[in-house]
């Protein structure tokens, strides 16, 4: 992900009318009359999305967004996330879970996320151009949101029928058109997206430096609510967490994905990584359930529930989660003032 949310592409690919448009600010773009319809709590996405499980995911969606190699080339010359992974992590989940849990508010959300890109382009080391707005890569990372939402769903969540990967689909659908980008690379149906799914990992994806850089937590710096800590005590945690999390996105990655990252994957492991999973699930089954909410989430259910009023301020990022002091009034990055 690109600065504070999502995406980065090839400048050339695209209508120069919907790169006008973007870059303008412009709410809606592709024709829509009016805003679009957001997702409600009835929704299966509000369901499986926005839970404190999906961040056993985290390094999973950001390799493969960044193995795009134009949204690759964007976090390698635009980005901060390596100065800050963990505040950026936990601060960007706030206006991304926003543009599926914010109600009527959901389109100026996804407006802000892809505002956050405008300006971010450029040449890559190979002498390709890219833009963060061009549609096709903005819609690449938003892909890999719904998938992680399909993983998650079948991987922690006991399992999806065929009739609710196609529900799940449409409503993912529904979804981007929060972001008012152009609609033209979103696949027309839920087998259209796996053969786009599939073209991607077999022809598109590479292995690049920003896709290693996710995957290499060994320069990973403390969170500022962890400054307490020892540098040695850190550096275990670290080669604890990056063996861990080797694990369970190694297991999550296409078959050909992890043939072009180069790793390797025995039945054993991906037994122990089904376990690991059920294992999961189950104990989610027995938690409750708004301990497990992303407080966006939360608060959404609250008031889809009549718990707070449906105007009710949402909620943002807590202060340890923000940009250093020098980026909070830069417009690529979200940094409310909490």
């Amino acid at each position: 992900m690109t600065q504070d949310t999502s995406a980065a592409g090839p400048e050339t690919t695209g209508s120069t009318h919907d790169h006008e448009a973007l870059a303008t600010g412009c709410p809606v773009s592709g024709g829509y009359d009016a805003p679009p319809q957001p997702l409600g709590p009835d929704s299966l996405t509000w369901r499986y999305f926005g839970q404190w499980t999906g961040m056993l995911q985290g390094p999973w969606a950001g390799s493969m967004q960044n193995m795009h190699p134009q949204l690759g080339a964007a976090v390698q010359q635009h980005s901060i996330f390596f100065l800050e992974r963990m505040p950026r992590l936990f601060r960007s989940v706030y206006p991304i879970g926003g543009v599926v849990f914010d109600g009527h508010r959901a389109p100026t959300t996804g407006a802000q996320v892809r505002d956050y890109h405008i300006g971010i382009k450029g040449v890559d080391d190979q002498g390709r151009r890219y833009s963060a707005l061009n549609p096709d890569v903005f819609y690449w990372a938003h892909a890999t949101f719904f998938k992680s939402t399909l993983l998650a769903a079948e991987w922690l969540g006991g399992g999806l029928t065929e009739e609710q990967k196609r529900r799940l689909f449409d409503e993912h659908v529904q979804w981007y058109r929060m972001y008012g980008m152009s609609m033209r690379p979103v696949p027309k149906s839920w087998e259209d997206f796996q053969q786009y799914w599939d073209h991607m990992c077999h022809n598109v994806l590479e292995n690049n430096w920003a896709a290693r850089a996710v995957l290499d937590l060994s320069t990973m710096p403390k969170h500022p609510s962890l400054e307490w800590m020892p540098d040695w005590m850190w550096r275990l945690n670290v080669a604890a967490m990056q063996q861990f999390f080797n694990f369970t996105t190694v297991g999550l990655f296409d078959p050909a994905v992890r043939e072009l990252m180069g790793y390797t994957w025995s039945p054993r492991q991906e037994q122990l990584h089904r376990a690991f999973g059920t294992a999961i699930y189950r104990l989610t089954r027995v938690l409750p359930k708004r301990m497990l909410m992303h407080p966006r989430k939360r608060s959404a259910w609250d008031r889809a529930h009549g718990r707070l009023p449906v105007d009710a301020p949402l909620v943002e990022t807590p202060a340890r989660n923000l940009p250093p002091i020098e980026y909070r009034d830069d417009p690529h990055f979200y940094s409310p003032k909490v």
